[in-house]
């Protein structure tokens, strides 16, 4: 990645889903831009560059660094409805995976998602 700030966590291991999935919406709600990622993903990434194109800070969450990364997986599911990654969440709400970013950078869209 570029420059831009990218706050990377990988910290405390969390075990039970409403603590997990309070986690997870305390995240998604502190920041414009999270990113539910792993760090070896090649569709994470590319979200990641779409982001840094645009010049916009996020917090990415590295599932594959995490002790509880499975588990935080696993409750992504039960909220998105789907288990791959990353899981982007743009003003807490999510906008989908790398391709989706990539898909909504490239049709103009996603820029004035980030305004504001």
């Amino acid at each position: 990645m570029g420059s831009l700030p990218s706050k990377i966590f990988s910290v405390t291991k969390m075990t039970s889903s409403p603590e997990v999935q309070q986690f997870i919406k305390t995240a998604i709600s502190q920041d414009k831009v999270v990113v539910f990622s792993k760090s070896y993903c090649p569709y994470c990434n590319l979200a990641k560059d779409v982001f840094n194109k645009v010049k916009q800070p996020i917090k990415v969450y590295e599932l594959d660094q995490r002790d509880d990364g499975n588990v935080i997986q696993d409750n992504l599911q039960q909220i998105t409805g789907f288990r791959t990654v990353p899981q982007v969440f743009i003003n807490g709400n999510c906008v989908g995976g790398g391709s989706d970013v990539q898909k909504l950078y490239s049709s103009g869209k996603l820029e004035p998602m980030l305004i504001g």
